[in-house]
C-alpha cells in the first residue's frame, strides 16, 4: 500500500511538471476597435481611460455622452420588448382563456419612462443582438461590421 501511494504521488508530480495545460478563453469575432466602439456606446465615458479623458476635448466628451444616452434608451426599449414577450408567452401558456391574458396581450407597448433593470443574461440577450440593434438605431455606424482600424489613427496626407 505504501509503495502504491508513493508511486501515485510520483505520477501526479510528473504529470504536473510535464503536462502542457493550455487555457483557452472564448474570443468574440469583433476587432479591438469594434469592441472599443461598442463599449464606448454601452458605457459612455466610463469605458475610457483617464489618459483618454484628459486629452479629449469637451465637444467629443459631449458626443460620447449623447451616444451613451441614446444607447441606454435603445437598450431599455429592447429589454422591455423581450420582457413583454416573455410575460405574454407565460400568460398564454398558463392562463390562455383568462381576461387578464387577453388584456396583457392587447396592451403590449413599451413605456419610455419605465427603466428596466433586468440584466442581459436573465433576458438571454447577447452581444450580437445588442450590436444589431445599435446599428439599426444609429448608435453604431452602418459600416460597423466592416471596421478594422480607427480611421482617425491612419496616417493623413497633408
Amino acid at each position: 500500500m505504501i509503495m502504491k501511494q508513493g508511486k501515485l504521488q510520483q505520477q501526479i508530480q510528473e504529470y504536473l511538471l510535464t503536462s502542457q495545460t493550455v487555457m483557452s478563453y472564448e474570443q468574440d469575432k469583433y476587432t479591438p476597435y469594434q469592441n472599443y466602439l461598442y463599449k464606448r456606446a454601452l458605457y459612455g465615458l466610463k469605458a475610457l481611460t483617464k489618459e483618454e479623458l484628459d486629452t479629449m476635448c469637451n465637444k467629443k466628451k459631449k458626443r460620447i455622452t449623447n451616444v451613451y444616452f441614446k444607447a441606454q434608451k435603445v437598450i431599455n426599449t429592447l429589454k422591455q420588448r423581450v420582457t413583454i414577450e416573455y410575460t405574454n408567452n407565460l400568460f398564454k401558456r398558463f392562463f390562455p382563456k383568462s381576461a387578464i391574458t387577453i388584456e396583457l396581450i392587447k396592451n403590449s407597448e413599451v413605456d419610455i419612462n419605465f427603466k428596466n433593470t433586468l440584466n442581459f443574461k436573465d433576458l438571454n440577450i447577447d452581444k450580437d443582438q445588442i450590436i444589431t440593434i445599435f446599428i439599426e438605431e444609429g448608435v453604431l455606424p452602418k459600416n460597423f461590421l466592416s471596421l478594422t482600424k480607427d480611421p482617425n489613427q491612419l496616417p493623413r496626407l497633408k
